[in-house]
Formats: structure tokens, C-alpha cells, sequence
């Protein structure tokens, strides 16, 4: 038995709900996509929803909201994928990288703190040198799933006058503890000025592509949805109705980043999922727990007893002694049929930010400890247990005949 690194979970209301978009005449951003919106916003509890063809999108509207210009500085995670600092580019402004926590390799507020004072203080700091512009940001990246320390960041924006912008890109839903709320548990972008989430392919929830930025100030909501759509003061939906008017003004030099309602068909059905997807995965992770935790040499991704993780991915890393080199440990996988991939090479550690900062080895320990074992297994909702089982007879068949080190 082959096993995938992802399959998606589309059933037959997804494809009615699409085959209904087709058939209704409006196919761009129109009756769906504000549907979509409406409720993401509900089930975020966010007053507002602004849906975009991508998180990369949502992450570069909600920057330019906040103010974002050249020179200024915002504090992002080394352990992230690159459009979280690539968005920050965009303005010709300077990420500023940020070592993560050991268990939960999301960023570590500590050493944000620590950043943050040094920048104050007109030191060198993360690879960077004076003079700085201002630090306008803050990009918690919730790694996996699991959410990141949101208190802290929240108090350590208050304290340095920071936006929060939410990389929410892996999490639908998850939780962290907070005692303000209702039932002690609030979902992930509460604490965030805006929270960017993903609808990419193997996400949480999909749309093929697409994303959603959520908020709960009028002003930010206001400006990113007409900076998604060139800047228009009026979209297709408002100009094409019955009760619309043709007439629009550029407001300012915007973007293309709408979300199609095609997308926002598949996106209706999924959030309606949301719940039942969540706890596939959360079953999941548990039988993954339950049959790799007795092998040597690995080191399980963890859930803080006060988080509830969304288990986007399932990150395992592997010990090189006991396993051999991450790459012959892949293969071996493959060789099995296994899928599996790598999330991820730490942002310093890439061509681009080493040789345009300068970034040298040895500036972000941990992060630079966690990726050379970092193997991310196979969990989506959908996945049988003879499937998990499958990968788990793998690793025992590796485990007998570990891959050769690198000489």
C-alpha cells in the first residue's frame, strides 16, 4: 500500500456547491465569496472577513493596513515559510528574523523581547547593523497548528506600539486557554490586529487556492478590500447588481487578489466541515503518538496542555544516529511508499536572506538544531488507519536497517 503525503477531502457537496456556481452565471467574486466571508467571520468571531486568492495575499493587504513603509522593520519568525517574510519585502522593508521555541518551534516572544530591546537600543542584532527605522510589526507564525504564545506577543506589541498580524496560515480552528473567554478557550486570531489564514490545497480547510483576512477594525477591513481589488472604491459585486451602479473610482494602487466564488463554493461546504475535519486529525495525531512514541530516536510534535492544535501537520524529528541522514531516511521512506515532506529550511539558512543580510550559522540555535532532522509524516482527514499503520510498519522496517550516514 502506497501512502500520499496529503489527499484532499472533497465529497460530493463540494462538487454540487461548485457545479451550482457554474450553472448561476457569476463566476467571479460575487454572491459566494460574501457568503464565504460572512460566515468565516462568525466562526472566527471576527467582525470582519476579507477573502483573497491566497494567505500570501491576505499577509501583504493586511501590512499594507497597518501602515507598512520603506526602511521600517517587523519581527518574523526564522522557522516559517517564506511568504511570511517575503510579504515584509514587498515594502521594500526589512524582516526581522526571530529564533523559535524548542518544543513548539513557533517564535520564541522571548528573544522577540530580546530583538526588541537591542533595536532600541541602536545595537546590531539578528544579522542586522544601525541605523533602524521604525518596528511597525509583529508575524507570529502558529507552526503545525499549535499555536503560539499569543499573551506574550500581545503584551510585548503593547509595550513597543506593534501591529500583530497573524500567520494563521496552518490553523482551522485551534485554540488557546484564555480565561476572558466564555468557555476559557479562544480560537487562534482573537489576539491579532488582523489574522491571515490559508485555504491552500492541503490545508485545514481548502479552496484549491485562497485565503481569508479577519479583523475586527472597520478601518483595516475597509482598506484591504479595496486594496484587493485594484484599489476600485467599487467591486464587480456592487457595480453588477440590480441595485449597483457602473460607476467606480481608483482610490488608490491596489491589487488582484480577489477570491473567485467558484473558489468560494468549495470554501462554503469545507467550513461547514471545519469541526469534523479537526477531529480526524486530532484522531490521527493521537494514533500517531500512540505508535511512534515507543521508537528511539524520534522526537514527537507536541500539543501545550493549554492549546488545542489544528494538527495541520504531523512534524516529527528524526535523531541521525539512530535513523541516519534526514535525506536517505526520505528516500527509504519513499522506497516503502511513503510520502513525506520537510517544513522547513529556516529563513536565514536561504540564498536570498543569507546573502542580502548577511545572515551567518550559529545566529538562530534552535532553529538551526530542529531542521536537519525535521520530517513532517503524512495526516489529512480521510487517512484510513490501515493507511497510518502502513507508515508506521515503515519505520520499523527502517528501524531494523537504518540508512547509511553520509561518509
Amino acid at each position: 500500500m502506497s501512502v500520499p503525503f496529503f489527499r484532499p477531502s472533497i465529497t460530493e457537496a463540494e462538487i454540487a456547491e461548485v457545479v451550482a456556481t457554474l450553472r448561476s452565471g457569476w463566476l467571479t467574486t460575487g454572491p459566494r465569496t460574501r457568503q464565504f466571508e460572512q460566515d468565516f467571520a462568525r466562526t472566527v468571531g471576527a467582525r470582519h472577513a476579507v477573502a483573497v486568492n491566497s494567505c500570501t495575499a491576505a499577509l501583504h493587504l493586511a501590512l499594507e493596513a497597518v501602515g507598512l513603509r520603506r526602511g521600517e522593520l517587523v519581527l518574523v519568525p526564522t522557522m516559517t515559510f517564506g511568504a511570511t517574510a517575503e510579504v515584509v519585502r514587498y515594502f521594500d522593508a526589512i524582516p526581522v528574523l526571530v529564533d523559535c521555541e524548542p518544543d513548539t518551534l513557533c517564535i520564541d516572544v522571548g528573544r522577540a523581547r530580546a530583538t526588541l530591546e537591542e533595536l532600541a537600543a541602536g545595537r546590531a542584532t539578528a544579522g542586522l547593523a544601525p541605523p533602524y527605522g521604525k518596528v511597525r510589526a509583529i508575524i507570529p507564525m502558529h507552526y503545525g497548528g499549535q499555536v503560539a504564545d499569543v499573551a506574550a506577543v500581545r503584551q510585548l506589541a503593547t509595550e513597543y506600539d506593534l501591529s500583530v498580524i497573524d500567520d494563521a496560515a496552518h490553523t482551522l480552528p485551534a485554540y488557546y486557554r484564555d480565561p476572558a473567554a466564555p468557555d476559557g478557550w479562544q480560537m487562534v486570531g482573537r489576539s491579532a490586529d488582523i489574522a491571515c489564514f490559508s485555504f491552500y490545497a492541503n490545508k485545514c480547510i481548502t479552496t484549491g487556492e485562497g485565503g481569508m483576512a479577519v479583523t475586527d477594525s472597520d478601518q483595516h477591513a475597509a482598506r484591504m478590500r479595496v486594496m484587493s481589488l485594484h484599489g476600485m472604491s467599487k467591486d464587480a459585486w456592487k457595480r453588477f447588481t440590480a441595485e449597483g451602479s457602473w460607476y467606480y473610482e481608483l482610490v488608490a494602487p491596489g491589487f488582484k487578489y480577489n477570491l473567485t466564488d467558484i473558489a468560494s463554493a468549495i470554501g462554503l461546504v469545507q467550513l461547514g466541515r471545519a469541526e469534523a475535519l479537526w477531529q480526524e486529525r486530532r484522531a490521527l495525531a493521537a494514533a500517531y503518538h500512540a505508535a511512534l512514541g515507543e521508537l528511539p530516536g524520534l522526537t514527537l510534535p507536541v500539543e501545550r496542555p493549554d492549546r488545542r492544535h489544528s494538527w495541520h501537520l504531523y512534524a516529527i524529528r528524526i535523531d541521525p544516529a539512530v535513523w541516519g541522514e534526514r535525506a536517505g531516511f526520505i528516500q527509504a521512506l519513499k522506497e516503502h511508499g511513503i510520502g513525506a515532506s520537510v517544513h522547513w529550511m529556516p529563513l536565514h539558512l536561504h540564498p536570498y536572506y543569507r546573502d542580502t543580510y548577511g545572515y551567518q550559522p550559529g545566529l538562530f540555535p534552535v532553529a538551526e538544531a530542529a531542521w536537519p532532522g525535521l520530517v513532517s509524516l503524512p495526516l489529512f482527514p480521510g487517512m484510513t488507519r490501515a493507511e497510518l499503520a502502513e507508515v508506521v510498519a515503515a519505520f520499523r522496517a527502517i528501524l531494523t536497517k537504518p540508512v547509511a550516514q553520509t561518509p
